[in-house]
C-alpha cells in the first residue's frame, strides 16, 4: 500500500474494531517491507556478489577478493564421505549421509556444498531413512533419443536431490561404450559422441536447472573397470579429439555443468586427474570451462602437479589438497595464482547453478510424479529387437495362457550397482523383509513385478510363473501356454567388467529349452549393456528393456500388449561375439599390478593411490572407429546395428534433398502400416573421398510421430562437429572441403535415402 492510499484511508471517518485491526496490518506491512528493504539495501552493500543480476564470475570475483587463504583451501577438498569407514574427517558427520562435504563461506553467505550420487537416483536413501525414484538406466535413456525424456530425467533427479538436501550431484556419465564388457555401460549413452552427448548434456542441463551444480564425467577415458585405478589408456590425441572427448565437449556445451569430475585412469602415462593435456590445454583452455575440476573419490595423486595441471578439488578427503597444499604455497611451490583459480571456480559453479540465491530446504519428494516420469521415460527406451512372425502386441483374442519363466519376473526387475545404485523401498524385492542392509555389489531388484503388471493388463488370459531355476519344470509350464515370456537379465555394476557378453547363470540354456517346446516364445533382456544370442533363431521376438527402473513394469506391460507402439532404437551395437570386438581378448593386469587391483574398498573405491609405475595399458589401436564405425570399416556384420530398432507399424523414406548452404536435409517419412508410431529418422554422412576415415558417422536425427498412411517431411540440421577432423599436429579442426555423403534411414546398416553435401 503506498502512504497516500494510507492517509486515504485514515481519512475515513468511521472506525471500528474491524477497521482498527486493518490499520494496525495496514502499518505491519509497511515496517516490514521498508525492513527488508533497508536489509537487502544493506546486504547489497555489504555483500555485492549476492546481486543476482551480476555474471557468475563476476560475483565469485567479487568473493574472491574477500577470502583468507585458509578459507580459498576449505573450498578444495572434501571432509569424508558417510558409510565410508576409510574415509573419515571430522567434518564427515555433516555429509547428510552423502558421498562428499565441503565447507561453504558462512560469514559471506556462500553455503557448503553437499554432495550426493545419482546415476539414475539419488543413493542411498534407503540406508538415510528416504525415499527416491529409480530412473530407467542413462544407457535406457539413450535408446529413446530423445532430448525432453533426458531432460524429464534429470529434472526429476534434481528436485530429489535438493529435497534431500543435496546442492550437488555426481551423475552425467558420458563415457563412450568402447568396451561392451564395461560394468559402468549402463550409467552412460552409448558408444556414439552426437548421441552421447546430447542426451548427457541435456539430462545433466535440466538436472542443473533445478539448482543443483551439474557434473559431467568420468574425464576421459575411462572405458573399462578392469585396472581403472591404474589403467593407462593409451591413443592418439586426434583420435581421442574424434571420439571420447568429442562426446564430452558436446555434453558440456549443452549442459554448461558446474563441475567435471576427471576419471580414475592413466591417459597417455598421466592420471586422469594430473593430466596437463586433457584438463588444461583442452577442458579449460580450448573449450573455455569455467566451472571445477573434481577428483573422481581417491583419484588424486599429488599436490603441486594435480593442482598445476588443473584439478581444482580434491574427494573426498585432504590428503593432497589439505595441509600439503598449503605447505606448498607457503614454500612457493604452488602460486596463489593457482588457488585463487582453484577457488574463483568453486565458486562461479555455486553463483552459476543457483545454489548461493535458492538455500536448501528439504521437502518430501513428489513420488507419484517420479513413477509417471519414469515410466513415460522408459516407454520411450525399450527397443523391440525382434517380431516374427508377428508375436506382439499380445491378442488376448488369440492368447489364453502365458507362461512366465525367469529373472523373478512374480517380484522385480534388476537394477544396475555401484556408486549409481539407487535403494529400492522396503528393499531387495528377492530378499526377505529385513534380510540386512544392501552391500556392495549386491544384486538388487526393484518391487516392479511385470508378472503382476501384465496380469492387472491381461485380467481374463491365465498367466502361470516358473522361476526357471529347473529347465525341466520351466519347459514342462511353456509347453501347455499359447506364449511363453522368458525374462533374463544381466548384472552390471562399477567396480567390474563383465568378463563376456553372454548371458550369466545358464540362462542361454534355459531360453534355448523353452524356444524349443514353444514356437511363441519371447525374451525380455534386463541388460546393462549389449549380450550375445545363440538362440536368436529359435524364439519369435526379443525385447530390450535395458534397467527400466520405478515403473518399468507398467512400461513393459503397455508395450507387450500394444497400448504403447516401441520407438526405442539402439545406442550401441550388439555383437554377435565377442572375437568381432576391437579387443576379443583384454589385455590381462600383470602381476605386479594385483596388489593395487584388490586394494579397493567394499564401497569400490580406492583405499590407497595406485601405483603410476604399474606397467597394466590398453591401446586403443582402433582410434575413432568405435562401435558401428569399427563393423563397417572392418566388414563385420553385428547381430542388431546401432540404431536398430523395430516398430508395430512400418514406416518408408523418400524424396530426400541436401541443402548445402544451410547444411539442413529434408525428407518425408511415411507410415506405411496400421499403428501411429514414433519413428527415429537417423541422418548419416562419409567424409570426402580420400579421407583417411571412410566410414560414416551419425550427424543429426529426428522423432516424427506419423499417423497411419500419413506422410511428414521433416529438417534436420547436420552437426558438422562431427564432419570435422583433428590436425594433431597443428592443434586444430579442420572441415575439410569436398563433397560429403549424406545417407539417412532408420538405421546405421540401413540408409535407402543418399545424397551429396557440398563444402566450399
Amino acid at each position: 500500500m503506498t502512504l497516500v492510499a494510507l492517509v486515504n484511508t485514515l481519512r475515513k471517518p468511521t472506525f471500528n474494531r474491524g477497521s482498527s485491526f486493518r490499520l494496525f496490518f495496514i502499518f505491519a506491512t509497511i515496517l516490514v517491507a521498508r525492513s527488508a528493504a533497508s536489509v537487502a539495501i544493506a546486504q547489497s552493500a555489504d555483500r555485492p556478489w549476492m546481486n543476482p543480476g551480476l555474471a557468475p564470475e563476476d560475483r565469485a570475483e567479487l568473493v574472491l577478493k574477500q577470502l583468507t587463504l585458509d578459507e580459498k583451501l576449505a573450498l578444495l577438498h572434501g571432509n569424508g564421505m558417510a558409510h565410508a569407514p576409510q574415509w573419515q574427517m571430522p567434518l564427515t558427520h555433516l555429509t547428510n549421509g552423502g558421498a562428499g562435504y565441503v565447507e561453504g563461506v558462512p560469514r559471506l553467505g556462500i553455503p557448503p556444498l553437499m554432495i550426493s550420487d545419482a546415476g539414475y537416483g539419488v543413493r542411498d536413501s534407503g540406508a538415510n531413512g528416504r525415499y527416491s525414484t529409480a530412473m530407467p538406466s542413462s544407457l535406457g535413456a539413450a535408446s529413446s533419443w530423445d532430448v525432453d525424456s533426458a531432460c524429464e530425467f534429470g529434472t526429476v533427479i534434481g528436485q530429489e536431490l535438493r529435497a534431500q538436501g543435496f546442492n550437488l550431484t555426481l551423475g552425467g556419465g558420458v563415457d563412450l561404450a568402447r568396451e561392451p564388457r564395461n560394468g559402468r555401460n549402463f550409467e552412460y549413452a552409448g558408444e556414439d559422441p552426437l548421441l552421447a552427448g546430447t542426451v548427457a548434456g541435456n539430462l545433466m542441463k535440466c538436472e542443473q536447472a533445478q539448482h543443483v551444480i551439474g557434473d559431467i564425467k568420468h574425464y576421459v577415458m575411462n572405458d573399462q573397470e578392469t585396472g581403472r585405478n591404474f589403467v593407462n589408456s593409451v591413443i592418439s590425441k586426434r583420435a581421442m579429439q574424434e571420439s571420447d572427448l568429442l562426446a564430452f565437449h558436446i555434453a558440456i556445451s549443452i549442459a554448461n555443468p558446474g563441475v567435471v569430475m576427471c576419471s580414475y585412469n592413466r591417459i597417455n602415462g598421466d592420471f586422469g586427474c594430473e593430466n596437463h593435456y586433457t584438463l588444461q590445454d583442452v577442458l579449460k583452455k580450448d573449450w573455455g570451462f569455467k566451472g571445477f575440476v573434481m577428483s573422481d573419490w581417491g583419484g588424486t595423486h599429488s599436490t603441486e602437479k594435480a593442482s598445476s595441471a588443473g584439478l581444482d578439488q580434491e574427494q573426498p578427503m585432504a590428503d593432497f589438497f589439505g595441509p600439503k597444499l598449503k605447505a606448498a604455497v607457503e614454500a612457493g611451490l604452488v602460486p596463489m595464482s593457482e588457488i585463487d583459480d582453484h577457488a574463483r571456480r568453486v565458486l562461479y559453479a555455486e553463483f552459476l547453478s543457483g545454489v548461493v540465491d535458492e538455500p536448501l530446504q528439504k521437502s518430501v519428494i513428489d513420488v507419484e510424479k517420479g513413477f509417471e516420469v519414469a515410466q513415460r521415460v522408459e516407454e520411450k527406451s525399450i527397443v523391440l529387437l525382434k517380431n516374427s512372425p508377428t508375436v506382439l502386441p499380445i491378442d488376448p483374442s488369440k492368447v489364453h495362457s502365458i507362461a512366465i519363466i525367469g529373472g523373478h519376473a512374480d517380484v522385480g526387475m534388476i537394477s544396475g550397482g555401484g556408486s549409481a545404485q539407487v535403494d529400492p523401498p522396503g528393499g531387495n524385492a528377492i530378499m526377505p523383509p529385513g534380510k540386512g542392509a544392501t552391500k556392495w555389489q549386491d544384486h538388487i531388484w526393484f518391487p516392479t513385478s511385470p508378472l503382476k503388471a501384465l496380469q492387472a493388463k491381461l485380467p481374463n488370459t491365465k498367466i502361470d510363473f516358473d522361476p526357471g531355476t529347473d529347465p525341466k519344470s520351466a519347459a514342462n509350464l511353456a509347453k501347455g501356454a499359447d506364449l511363453a515370456i522368458v525374462f533374463a537379465s544381466q548384472w552390471l555394476s562399477e567396480g567390474m567388467d563383465v568378463p563376456s557378453l553372454s548371458l550369466p547363470d545358464s540362462q542361454d540354456a534355459l531360453i534355448e529349452q523353452i524356444a524349443s517346446v514353444n514356437p511363441h516364445t519371447i525374451v525380455v533382456l534386463e541388460t546393462g549393456t549389449a549380450v550375445t544370442m545363440p538362440w536368436i533363431d529359435k524364439v519369435s521376438g526379443i525385447v530390450e528393456v535395458w534397467y527400466a527402473g520405478s515403473s518399468g513394469h507398467k512400461a513393459l506391460a503397455n508395450i507387450l500388449v500394444g497400448e504403447v507402439n516401441p520407438a526405442g532404437k539402439l545406442p550401441l551395437t550388439f555383437p554377435r561375439s565377442e572375437a568381432d570386438l576391437p579387443h576379443p581378448d583384454r589385455p590381462m593386469i600383470p602381476a605386479e599390478s594385483h596388489a593395487h587391483a584388490a586394494d579397493v574398498a567394499d564401497n569400490g573405491a580406492p583405499t590407497s593411490n595406485a601405483s603410476a609405475h604399474s606397467g597394466y595399458a590398453v591401446h586403443y589401436e582402433e582410434g575413432s572407429e568405435v562401435g558401428y564405425k569399427w563393423y563397417e570399416v572392418q566388414q563385420k556384420q553385428p547381430l542388431f546395428a546401432f540404431g536398430f530398432g523395430l516398430s508395430y507399424t512400418t514406416y518408408a523414406y523418400s524424396g530426400l534433398s541436401v541443402d548445402s548452404a544451410t547444411r539442413t536435409v529434408r525428407f518425408t517419412v511415411k507410415n506405411t502400416g496400421k499403428r501411429p508410431g514414433t519413428e527415429i529418422a537417423e541422418v548419416y554422412a562419409r567424409l570426402p573421398k580420400g579421407a583417411e576415415e571412410s566410414f560414416k558417422r551419425l550427424v543429426g536425427w529426428k522423432r516424427v510421430t506419423v499417423a497411419p498412411g500419413e506422410s511428414q517431411t521433416i529438417t534436420v540440421a547436420i552437426d558438422t562437429r562431427v564432419l570435422q577432423t583433428f590436425d594433431e599436429a597443428n592443434d586444430r579442426w579442420n572441415l575439410a572441403a569436398g563433397e560429403y555423403g549424406v545417407l539417412v534411414g532408420p538405421s546405421s546398416d540401413n540408409t535407402p535415402l543418399s545424397g551429396i553435401l557440398s563444402v566450399r
